[in-house]
């Protein structure tokens, strides 16, 4: 249990961290109505693929975007046709890797936690999650 535990604050802390990128995005970027925008502006080639918005590096892929802070932290997301920001246990796992005291915890407990916070969290497709609204 007390891994599970483990697991759901790190899940936690990915989705303080994820609000957190969200807003300084916002703060950088004024015309950024939601967080996926950055696709776009990517794709526009308003802004380059990877680079520095506000204290992240971030580099654009397929359906999402990788961000880095300052302390080496790494947020990875992607985004749904609706802009709604989602993630999967790998991301999960690679955010706790990335922090800077390593948290590895195991996909069961990753998966445990997750079914824990519902309906904080929702499952959009199968392993694959998103904050609900």
């Amino acid at each position: 249990m007390e891994r599970v535990g483990a697991a759901r604050d790190l899940v936690l802390g990915y989705v303080r961290a994820l609000n957190a990128i969200d807003e300084a995005m916002r703060v950088a970027i004024p015309s950024l109505e939601r967080l996926a925008d950055v696709l776009g502006l990517a794709r526009s080639r308003r802004i380059s693929r990877s680079g520095h918005i506000g204290t992240y590096s971030y580099t654009v892929h397929g359906a999402g975007c990788r961000f880095i802070s300052g302390n080496g932290t790494e947020v990875d997301v992607d985004f749904e046709a609706d802009g709604s920001e989602v993630f999967d246990l790998w991301r999960l796992r690679w955010y706790g890797l990335s922090l800077p005291d390593p948290l590895d915890v195991t996909d069961d407990d990753l998966r445990s936690a997750v079914r824990s916070l519902q309906p904080l969290l929702a499952e959009v497709r199968p392993g694959w999650f998103s904050v609900a609204s």
